[in-house]
């Protein structure tokens, strides 16, 4: 393994964790609070550590998958650990388990959270946990590939890693090209919702918080009620803009280069959208059906069905009211769009409309095959033909899926909650969506889980928004035996 290169990255990766950290002390400095101080101190080691580690840039710069896959889960872990710190420092959650779950929650773009209370924290506190979805949902490993200049095509092993779907393309010739154009879209579309909120009376603070964890899909809100205590028009905003986040990003690099036939006959993206609008359809019918909140008019309703469903799609986490009021049907199809999640290249988490589109297309053709054995039938995804060793890459990704889901309901049934509260917080917690249902609810916290229990619903995040295998490769012994220098 090519550890100097590692090394240097996550030199790197401190120096942006660090340089970020002085947002919130300077919202501190605003604001008259003390604070600040925290995140100055840990912005300050990070940036003094990360400046000595990239001093000397190593001679070779050739990142392969062990790299790719090393790189991306240190930085996430290492990330997440110097992130919570000033949390524990200034005393805003004291305890390291605490802070370090609701850290990994934040980077992940999870947004479940324990806190009780999360308007007690201070302004720099609730900045840091926003920005911790901003830093995230696109990833930081991508932001560092449109800096840094690495041998040939090696940065696509960490684009790879860090990216989610079943596969990544490239917008531009060069992946650093590719990199500064996701990101500027990525930063484009984030200033247009802050803009929007501020026009739709939303205060200047609760909108830049809003529109950082839309941008990320995470959900971390300012006030107790989530979205819920706002007006219908910044509902509307954040809805909208929710589900633009769950868009790939490559359908926006089409439209950008005028290639808007190319756009509109997105194959993901039109699932994607028909999924919501099949979803709200659901949810409407069935409040009808049920007489849910009757004094609620019908404009009243299709709002709530269409924030829910895009938070939920996109696995923001954002709620407007407590929806374990509706019906089972409305519930059932909300847990079904937490494993279901948003497009590939988007900053959503969930198993991804295309994996979902090519498992059920490849289950097609073999019950097909069945009775027409020597019937070719290619699987097709965006009009081509989808190599064999993507469609095997989906097939061991939704094993691999099942199998830690599994594990981790069962480990975190030894807390012994209700099943309800156990297997949707797993799946909020893997998913990256947020609230779950019952004590682990949109109107609940998960304080009340065990350490351990949290310990591995952290592990469930980070494995959830890197795409399981940087996660379950360091469960191999074989990859630690690779982190001694050898030869190839």
């Amino acid at each position: 393994m090519n550890l100097k290169s590692v090394v240097y990255i996550l030199g790197w990766m401190l120096n942006i964790e660090g340089a970020l950290m002085l947002m919130p002390f300077l919202a501190s400095l605003v604001y008259g609070e003390h604070d600040g101080i925290a995140f100055l101190t840990i912005a300050l080691l990070c940036i003094v550590i990360g400046t000595i580690i990239v001093f000397r840039k190593p001679k070779n710069m050739t990142f392969f998958t062990r790299e790719g896959f090393a790189v991306t889960a240190f930085s996430w872990i290492l990330l997440s650990i110097l992130g919570c710190l000033p949390f524990v420092i200034n005393g805003d959650i004291p305890s390291f388990t605490n802070a370090l779950f609701e850290t990994v929650s934040g980077f992940t773009t999870t947004g479940t959270s324990i806190l009780d209370d999360v308007e007690a924290l201070s302004h720099a506190s609730l900045l840091w946990r926003s920005l911790t979805h901003w830093i995230g949902g696109m990833g930081v490993l991508v932001f560092l590939l449109a800096l840094i200049p690495m041998t040939g095509g090696s940065t696509m092993n960490i684009m790879r890693a860090e990216s989610p779907g079943p596969t990544v393309s490239k917008l531009m010739p060069k992946i650093r090209q590719t990199a500064f154009v996701l990101y500027a879209i990525y930063l484009a579309l984030t200033v247009a919702e802050f803009i929007a909120l501020v026009i739709a009376r939303m205060p200047a603070f609760d909108a830049l918080n809003t529109a950082v964890a839309t941008a990320g899909t995470g959900g971390f809100g300012v006030k107790a009620t989530s979205m819920g205590g706002y007006s219908p028009a910044i509902q509307w905003v954040v809805a909208v803009f929710m589900m633009l986040f769950g868009v790939n990003f490559g359908v926006y690099f089409l439209l950008i280069t005028k290639r808007f036939r190319a756009a509109l006959v997105h194959e993901e993206a039109r699932y994607y959208l028909l999924i919501i609008l099949g979803a709200v359809t659901v949810i409407m019918c069935s409040l009808y059906a049920f007489n849910i909140s009757p004094e609620m008019g019908f404009m009243t309703k299709l709002r709530h069905a269409f924030f829910q469903v895009a938070s939920v799609i996109t696995t923001t986490g954002f709620t407007t009211l407590d929806y374990e009021i509706w019906p089972q049907i409305a519930l059932v199809t909300m847990v079904t769009l937490m494993f279901v999640g948003a497009c590939a290249g988007s900053t959503g988490g969930g198993i991804k409309v295309s994996r979902v589109l090519i498992f059920f297309r490849t289950v097609k053709r073999e019950i097909t095959l069945f009775f027409h054995p020597k019937r070719v039938m290619p699987i097709k995804a965006e009009q081509k033909p989808v190599p064999p060793e993507v469609v095997r890459s989906v097939s061991v990704f939704l094993s691999a899926y099942v199998l830690v889901f599994v594990i981790s309901v069962l480990l975190v049934s030894l807390d012994n909650n209700d099943f309800t509260t156990t297997f949707t917080a797993v799946a909020a917690t893997m998913n990256n969506i947020g609230p779950g249902l019952s004590k682990a609810g949109p109107t609940e916290s998960f304080s009340f889980f065990s350490p351990f229990a949290k310990y591995v619903m952290m592990f469930d995040m980070l494995a959830g928004r890197l795409e399981l295998y940087p996660m379950l490769i360091m469960l191999m012994p074989d990859f630690w035996k690779g982190m001694l220098p050898h030869r190839r």
